[in-house]
């Protein structure tokens, strides 16, 4: 289904201003898993404060890393070998992720970081593995390169809000990283399927379905707080005549 969209879309003579939004549309709906993967990433500081200088350093090198890749494109979409490491690259995050998930205690598994400069080549090379999909997809859209980086550039800043309110939602929601993941393994297993055996690629609709359906199960449960982690509106809301009967 989208890819008829696109491939219509792609013969068809609009205006600059009018493919534009299509672009950024494209990006943000195509984006959802990369910014799962890229909050659960920078969940690997322990300082809230650090995440965020990660994933805003982290995306200017993505950013720049994007650019580089739509400059290319025409010559890296010929050498499968990149698509080979990208995909290779996802499906190690998700094996460190599930194998992680049955080794330590806590709400975080996966890559964890002593320092603020290693988290940043993790997320801004997660983003240029998810980027091998979404750029050859925008360049079906259009052949004019401009506009092709002004929608990345809108991209990789609606990705940032979008990862931060995943930052948060990690947290709130338990099935919610392990969804994340799952949906980077779908990216993963599209780029090797598209190297090894073309025809088993799934369409884009298929792949937007069923990332869907993994994210609805991922909110469909929200995270049991500690006693320790209860607010103290919470505890100072206690009836007092309860605590005088106990006494």
């Amino acid at each position: 289904m989208l890819d008829q969209f696109l491939t219509a879309f792609a013969h068809l003579k609009f205006d600059s201003l009018l493919v534009l939004p299509v672009l950024v549309t494209l990006e943000a709906v195509l984006s959802a898993d990369n910014a799962i993967a890229l909050a659960a990433i920078a969940q690997g500081l322990e300082d809230s404060k650090m995440q965020r200088q990660a994933l805003n350093l982290g995306l200017v090198v993505a950013f720049v890393l994007r650019v580089g890749l739509i400059l290319t494109a025409t010559w890296v979409t010929k050498i499968w070998q990149f698509e080979l490491l990208g995909a290779a690259y996802l499906l190690w995050l998700v094996f460190q992720h599930f194998r992680d998930a049955g080794e330590e205690d806590g709400n975080h598994h996966g890559p964890r970081f002593s320092s603020l400069w290693k988290a940043i080549p993790a997320i801004a090379f997660t983003d240029l593995a998810f980027s091998l999909d979404s750029v050859t997809t925008a360049i079906a859209v259009s052949d004019k390169t401009w506009l092709v980086i002004t929608g990345g550039l809108i991209g990789v800043i609606a990705l940032r809000f979008m990862a931060g309110l995943f930052i948060r939602w990690l947290d709130e929601f338990t099935h919610l990283e392990d969804a994340g993941y799952m949906t980077v393994a779908l990216v993963g297993l599209r780029l090797l399927f598209r190297v090894i055996k073309p025809e088993l690629v799934p369409p884009e609709w298929v792949m937007l379905s069923s990332i869907a359906l993994i994210f609805v199960w991922g909110f469909s449960q929200r995270t049991q707080l500690q006693p320790s982690e209860a607010s103290p509106e919470m505890v100072s809301s206690t009836p007092t005549s309860d605590l005088q009967d106990e006494s």
